[in-house]
């Protein structure tokens, strides 16, 4: 038995669901690994040494490269003069004052360690600060904000009816719509008028351009109906623009979430806004966590943003996406193959019509190779080199289904 298929065997047989996060574990053995002991700048290794060009990126946060030098090097700086304390680090403050820096909508910030936790503590600064109770959710906003009936369960699949272990009195005050679904928001807006704290929205990556007219949009009715307007940043921030959409688009939040890219894989998330809305959190709105101001992941995302600042991370992420995408969509197409990557270059979704052809194109990528995922993200470290193996590990892949 490989280490690859041992390793999968203790994750079934003592982790619920097989991997602590839903999305990774492995669905495509045996040419999907099971497990990934190593990960250096765009490349990966399995448990039983096959390496990869790597595209999964832990999902997102991934952007400059696994064991990215000057990030490591912050991190073990900070190790020796400790990770945690019983008041806050001064690293706090310090990345606290870069973020209101770049961030437009950011006079205050707040540290957690997740995205949806912070999507959670923009939802409960909401009601507190509107007193209001209604909550209209765009996009999937992490795990424990999978709450309204239809909502999307995970960013492929929506759930039916109720979500399981969710009271049905709390389902009912969170509604889910659909992207640039206009006419559906401004109906809710009018069935619960006065009730709405706020809309949260996360971008759909296939269809970002529609951002151009749906969050002026968004800006406009929810300053109407003196509701909030959240922006979940979880993976345009730190990638299609330093400070995500509301840069990329020009349009300021009440609030906004970042994590993923923010500190290249540490675990760090911040949600900032508005100094008055934020400061319900010193008006007894509890939001709060031991963790939240952990200094190595600062000290990773104080590094990350000066590298951000130094080099042109965000045109090289677009850059190198849209080529690289771009050829890979021509190789389907001249093989007359019914896939597609759609959407920006920093975070295209792969589409396909039938899901038995787009499993075989999966496992053939993995068996040259290339691991894939559903959104696909080029990171600081895939060089020219890399791309060009890319695209003849892919067409070689692709010849093979």
């Amino acid at each position: 038995m490989s280490k690859n298929n041992e390793a999968f065997n203790l994750l079934e047989k003592y982790v619920a669901g097989g991997s602590s996060t839903g999305s990774k574990r492995a669905t495509l053995m045996p040419e999907e690994p099971a497990v990934i002991v190593r990960g250096k700048g765009c490349r990966v290794w399995d448990a039983d040494g096959k390496e990869y060009i790597d595209f999964r990126n832990s999902l997102g946060p991934v952007t400059l490269g696994y064991c990215y030098p000057e990030v490591n090097e912050a991190i073990k700086e900070q190790l020796d003069r400790g990770i945690v304390y019983g008041h806050p680090g001064i690293l706090e403050a310090e990345a606290a004052e870069k973020l209101c820096s770049i961030i437009p909508c950011a006079e205050k910030v707040r540290f957690l360690k997740t995205g949806g936790e912070a999507v959670a503590a923009c939802i409960k600064l909401a009601r507190a600060y509107t007193g209001r109770d209604h909550i209209i959710q765009i996009g999937y906003n992490g795990w424990l904000n999978v709450l309204s009936s239809g909502a999307r369960a995970n960013p492929r699949k929506n759930v039916q009816g109720v979500p399981k272990g969710v009271s049905a009195d709390l389902s009912s005050l969170h509604h889910s719509v659909n992207w640039n679904d206009t006419k559906t928001i401004e109906s809710l807006f009018e069935a619960y008028r006065g009730q709405i704290a706020a809309v949260v929205v996360a971008a759909d990556y296939m269809e970002m351009e529609k951002g151009e007219t749906f969050y002026p949009f968004l800006r406009k009715i929810t300053k109407e109906q003196n509701s909030l307007l959240v922006f979940d940043e979880i993976v345009t921030g730190f990638r299609i623009a330093l400070a995500g959409v509301q840069e990329y688009f020009n349009v300021t939040p009440d609030l906004a979430v970042f994590a993923k890219g923010m500190a290249n894989g540490m675990p760090l998330s911040v949600f900032c806004g508005r100094a008055e809305v934020m400061d319900e959190v010193s008006k007894g709105t509890a939001i709060s966590s031991t963790y939240s101001g952990e200094q190595l992941s600062l000290a990773a995302a104080l590094a990350v943003i000066n590298i951000y600042e130094r080099e042109n991370v965000i045109g090289y992420l677009r850059d190198n996406g849209n080529r690289l995408w771009h050829e890979v969509n021509g190789i389907f197409a001249g093989r007359g193959i019914p896939i597609e990557y759609k959407g920006l270059g920093q975070c295209p979704v792969m589409t396909a019509i039938d899901k038995n052809l787009k499993d075989r194109f999966l496992r053939r990528a993995y068996a040259n190779g290339v691991s894939l995922y559903n959104v696909c993200y080029v990171n600081f470290s895939h060089k020219a080199p890399d791309i060009e193996e890319t695209l003849f590990r892919l067409s070689n892949a692709i010849s093979e289904i």
